[in-house]
């Protein structure tokens, strides 16, 4: 841990203790390696989610936005479009970005590949891929086995999405993703009326605007628990709609879920049930101050290795 984390360190130590003391022991932490591992999970998080932040207050140069560029990166390439007043593309690049990924070993490629359109000319931006998704899917067909590696370039979906098929026409497949994304968002016809009817139907409030775009997401193929959470998160982080997660979405977890068993119960297979550790996460972030996004985070990758600290990407 960096020296200049160690009073964050101090806090969260304290708030756990507190909440230990008054709320409910956290038996998953009575052992020192625990806890600090723990710790150092959310004062990683923490550090990704101020990384978002403070890219979408930093200049962006235009290579981010450009696919023939080696510096194309979709989170960066909807902060400038947001600037430019492009919301809908910004939007889309979030999307992109969540739906492929970012494994270790080949970053942006297979969406940055996909996205311009393997070089050949233009791009399926999102007017392009809105006004005609089935073309998208044709395209998709006809390059599929270059994307999947036929020209020797690594291509991969990322750590959230390594069960995703790029299949244009199986149920499910990116095919289906692309298509019932655009079919999502098309009854409103911009991203920013999606949100505006959101703050409508919840009077505007963050948390239950999240929860209302979280339900109304299952509209999205292959978008689970996970990619509905990773993508709404996003687009809150950057600044292009006014929201936030008022809980850590348990039902359908499993890393998160086995981690909160964990933290509470000392054991990854008691029967606390997914409300119930809904209900306690939501008052222990009363203790800790570090919002439901981080607590998700910090317990999926703590219970991989609750007893040292390990980094855990892609």
């Amino acid at each position: 841990m960096r020296h200049q984390d160690y009073p964050l360190a101090q806090q969260l130590w304290q708030g756990l203790d507190l909440f230990s003391q008054q709320v409910r022991s956290l038996q998953g932490i009575n052992n020192p390696a625990y806890r600090d591992s723990l710790i150092e999970q959310f004062v990683e998080s923490i550090r990704r989610i101020r990384y978002v932040t403070l890219i979408s207050k930093r200049s962006v140069c235009d290579d981010r936005a450009d696919p023939s560029s080696e510096l194309f990166d979709p989170e960066k390439a909807a902060v400038l479009r947001h600037r430019q007043g492009a919301n809908d593309e910004a939007f889309w690049m979030v999307f992109l970005s969540v739906h492929f990924g970012k494994p270790r070993k080949s970053g942006w490629r297979l969406v940055r590949d996909i996205y311009g359109r393997l070089g050949d000319g233009g791009y399926w931006d999102w007017a392009t891929t809105s006004a005609a998704p089935g073309a998208f899917r044709h395209w998709l067909s006809a390059n599929l086995a270059t994307l999947k590696g036929g020209d020797g370039v690594v291509r991969r979906f990322g750590n959230h999405r390594k069960y995703q098929s790029l299949h244009p026409y199986a149920a499910s497949g990116t095919g289906d993703a692309i298509e019932s994304y655009v079919s999502w968002v098309k009854p409103f016809t911009t991203h920013d009326h999606l949100i505006q009817n959101a703050a409508l139907q919840t009077n505007a409030d963050p948390r239950r605007m999240f929860d209302y775009l979280y339900d109304s997401m299952n509209a999205v193929a292959s978008f689970g628990r996970t990619a509905k959470f990773d993508y709404l998160t996003m687009i809150g982080k950057l600044g292009l709609a006014p929201i936030e997660p008022g809980s850590t979405y348990m039902q359908g977890a499993t890393g998160p879920f086995a981690g909160g068993k964990l933290l509470f119960d000392g054991n990854t297979a008691s029967n606390l049930n997914r409300v119930d550790l809904d209900t306690l996460l939501i008052r222990l972030d009363s203790y800790l101050n570090v919002g439901m996004q981080v607590i998700e985070d910090a317990l999926c990758n703590w219970q991989k290795s609750p007893g040292e600290f390990k980094a855990f990407k892609g």
